[in-house]
């Protein structure tokens, strides 16, 4: 997952209203994004599912100080702790929310009803419970800056070796063009996040930007079984990489008030 993972708005402007520097009303419509309806089920004291208004000031009350993202892949728990339960979940979502301070997880279930065209969106986050303790592999905002700078280099003389759409001016165009689509339509992080962590989303998002255009825009030269195979394996690490510098842009508030 290389988008905006609906875990990410959620942790962030959830880490943004847990400080104080957004209103839950700001909070909310951000991490709604362009979905009809977001409810959180299974929250302590709660008998049926509640509004993410109320859903974040009972976590707030439950002890929460705080929200990280995990963004699970086979083989790679990245962002979990346990227990397995709460880790099988995150994983067939790829997505999830664990909260610092209480242990609680959050993991969404999306569902869409409407004809073509007018589709509306559902969330229910399930809230769930976690073990505490270190999340797996996730970098500091410095390791995750630098694995990234490689990872471009990589990943753009992997498209190029592999004669791929995805590289060449063709796939700068593309990104350009998906840049200006984010700058124009949403924050790239909540308030109060450093700028580092901004950088570093961004940059995490323009790679993988390049491995959607390899992915879907077909193939240069990559025509056959084989050739399709190697184009997934070169550009594999690359992807996990940009997974983990977007847990570390996403985490690293909640990493700086605990070292702070």
């Amino acid at each position: 997952m290389l988008t905006e993972p609906r875990a990410g708005r959620l942790a962030a402007w959830g880490n943004a209203l847990l400080v104080g520097v957004v209103s839950p009303d700001d909070a909310v419509l951000a991490i709604v994004g362009e979905d009809a309806v977001h409810r959180v089920a299974g929250l302590p004291g709660e008998s049926a599912p509640v509004g993410l208004t109320l859903a974040l000031g009972r976590l707030r009350a439950l002890g929460v100080t705080g929200l990280r993202v995990a963004l699970p892949a086979p083989g790679h728990p990245l962002g979990l702790s346990g227990p397995p339960e709460f880790n099988a979940r995150a994983l067939e979502a790829e997505e999830a929310v664990v909260c610092h301070g209480a242990a609680l997880g959050l993991v969404p279930e999306v569902s869409e009803a409407g004809p073509e065209g007018d589709v509306h969106v559902e969330v229910v986050w399930h809230c769930l419970p976690v073990r505490q303790g270190p999340p797996a592999d996730v970098p500091s905002l410095a390791e995750a800056e630098r694995e990234l700078a490689e990872a471009l280099r990589d990943a753009t003389a992997v498209l190029t070796r592999l004669d791929l759409a995805g590289s060449g001016p063709v796939a700068e165009a593309a990104v350009a063009a998906y840049r200006a689509r984010a700058e124009a339509g949403r924050e790239v992080l909540a308030p109060g996040y450093p700028p580092r962590a901004v950088r570093v989303l961004e940059l995490a998002q323009r790679v993988g930007a390049l491995i959607s255009l390899a992915y879907e825009n077909g193939p240069g030269g990559a025509v056959s079984a084989s050739e399709m195979a190697a184009r997934s394996h070169a550009l594999r690490p690359v992807e996990r990489t940009a997974r983990r510098a977007q847990v570390a842009a996403y985490n690293s508030v909640v990493e700086e008030r605990g070292r702070g």
